[in-house]
């Protein structure tokens, strides 16, 4: 027994001796020779596999042709209720500008409950509804009222989802629908990605299913091509300027105008199908 307690009073004064580092007992039960000590039960030596990291407010605060352009290769996330992720690669947007713009939904400055979202920080949502069907989703820029619209998407992820999508929106014949059908316009990779007007004002940079995360492969400036917008109308030197911006060869794209019209607000009514 003395030698007991003699024992146990070493074992005490190494403890408390701070030259010495103290010994967890527990770790110690969990572990065995020569293997790695750290506690692998415990959540808090269990590190998380970090997918893309998510764009954030930097990224969206820049002026609107520049945003424009930027978005070029960049990968939209949507996150459906049940849990799956719809990912599609931006190919082709529009430069709404605001102020002098004609073109623009917020032209003179004009702000309405309609066009809020424009006027709000950027990476945000302004999303409308055209022809009191279709959807058109635009992302809020640097500058009072100014946006980019989203008008092409290469999908990438949950293809079988977009397609399900389509078919419940759609008015036409169900067809099965290819790859570079589904998101090639505004307001079909709205409907490909489940977007409508709850959409609206939401913020890209904390919303939980809606998300921008970094491309892979992000495009030189001689892949992306300068041109005028589509469907705006009359609306003077303004329909010539070169404000829409795509991917030089990429198939994903909807470039015909004549199409285009039919998911667009018509010129008289003062709108395109973007954010005008």
């Amino acid at each position: 027994m003395p030698r007991k307690r003699k024992l146990l009073a070493q074992l005490s004064a190494l403890q408390n001796n701070t030259s010495f580092p103290q010994i967890d007992a527990v770790e110690q039960l969990n572990t065995t020779p020569g293997t790695d000590p750290s506690p692998k039960s415990s959540k808090y030596f269990v590190i998380e596999k970090k997918t893309s990291p998510q764009l954030q407010e930097d990224f969206f605060n820049q002026p609107c042709v520049s945003l424009a352009k930027s978005f070029l290769g960049q990968i939209l996330v949507r996150k459906l209720p049940d849990g799956r992720e719809l990912w599609g690669r931006i190919v082709e947007t529009e430069a709404y500008l605001g102020g002098e713009d004609e073109a623009s939904h917020s032209k003179g400055g004009k702000q309405t409950q309609r066009n809020a979202a424009m006027f709000m920080k950027p990476g945000t949502l302004y999303v409308y509804q055209i022809y009191g069907i279709y959807f058109c989703m635009n992302v809020s820029s640097q500058g009072e009222g100014a946006a980019v619209l989203l008008r092409s998407l290469e999908p990438l992820q949950g293809l079988d989802a977009m397609r399900e999508l389509r078919r419940t929106s759609r008015k036409a014949p169900t067809r099965l629908l290819k790859d570079w059908q589904l998101c090639n316009g505004p307001s079909k990779l709205c409907q490909a990605f489940g977007i409508d007007k709850t959409f609206d004002q939401r913020d890209l940079t904390q919303d939980a299913a809606i998300w921008m995360v970094p491309g892979q492969d992000p495009p030189g400036e001689q892949d992306v091509v300068a041109t005028t917008r589509i469907g705006i109308g009359n609306r003077g030197e303004w329909a010539q300027k070169p404000l829409r911006f795509y991917l030089r060869g990429n198939r994903f794209l909807f470039l015909k105008a004549v199409q285009n019209l039919a998911l667009c607000e018509p010129p008289h009514r003062g709108s395109t199908g973007a954010a005008a």
